[in-house]
């Protein structure tokens, strides 16, 4: 499945988007792939979001120029990882020219301070040939204070690269780890119990649970950025899967009249009246 979802740097909320499945495609010879996947997101998801001005990210899977061409054809702009070893003309490139450059030091309160080392070049050959797209390289190398490299990374993109927008692009690279984190990593283990092969039935079945995952997921988040009281009943309870628990198990004994019912129940901790 490919699970696209909507992060930003700063935040820590996930919320996630329609998916495409990736599974054999009527009429094709060859087995499908999270690229093609890619593709037939993009051509029936992408007008929809265009509103948003998406900035596109992906793995070192994604930077190539197919994928790059079908996300600037639907108006938008990508930000993909880039690997020196799947990138040989890119790099040669990169390696041979004068680099953009900027250090930044975060000193951080009670923390050791960490040095962000960014070099940039723009429209550099994504790969060989004379079709190839001119893409923009972002390097960036992150250092504690005894001078261990802690993080070092690139990326490739059709955003404009400068000296004052380097580090909030970077920043924005780096929050791609938000999709593992704070949504695949909770759809296994925090209550969801979305595993890597549900095994339900043989065509459509699983896929249809794993997409009402994805729809309480959605719903789950926007309660726990719009909803007071839910919020509330969250932070009286802790754990996501404890609060998924709790619910079931009480909701097993009592008969709620209302949903906003059994949420005040837990907040307060004191059944309705019977």
């Amino acid at each position: 499945m490919l699970a696209a979802m909507i992060v930003a740097p700063g935040h820590n909320m996930v919320l996630p988007l329609m998916p495409e499945f990736i599974t054999p495609q009527d009429g094709a010879e060859k087995q499908d792939c999270e690229r093609n996947a890619t593709k037939r997101w993009l051509i029936a998801h992408a007008e929809r979001v265009a509103p948003l001005r998406p900035v596109y990210l992906g793995d070192a899977l994604f930077s190539c120029q197919p994928l790059a061409e079908a996300v600037l054809t639907t108006g938008a702009d990508f930000l993909f990882v880039c690997k020196k070893d799947g990138h040989k003309t890119l790099y040669e490139y990169v390696d041979g020219a004068p680099l953009d450059e900027r250090t930044v030091v975060e000193r951080r309160p009670g923390k050791r301070s960490l040095t962000y080392r960014y070099r940039w070049i723009e429209g550099v050959p994504l790969r060989d040939g004379k079709d190839a797209l001119a893409v923009n390289w972002l390097g960036v190398t992150i250092r504690d204070e005894t001078g261990k490299t802690t993080y070092d990374g690139a990326f490739v993109t059709s955003l404009p690269l400068t000296r004052e927008n380097v580090v909030e692009v970077s920043a924005c690279a780096r929050a791609r780890w938000k999709i593992e984190n704070e949504s695949f990593n909770v759809l296994k283990n925090n209550g969801y119990n979305l595993a890597n092969n549900f095994g339900h039935g043989k065509k459509y079945l699983a896929r249809t649970f794993a997409a009402m995952n994805l729809l309480a997921f959605a719903f789950h988040t926007a309660c726990d950025c719009l909803e007071t009281r839910w919020q509330q009943a969250r932070e009286a309870v802790g754990a996501r899967a404890r609060f998924f628990q709790d619910l079931h198990t009480i909701t097993g004994y009592v008969l709620f009249p209302s949903w906003h019912s059994l949420i005040d129940t837990v907040v307060s901790g004191k059944a309705p009246p019977i």
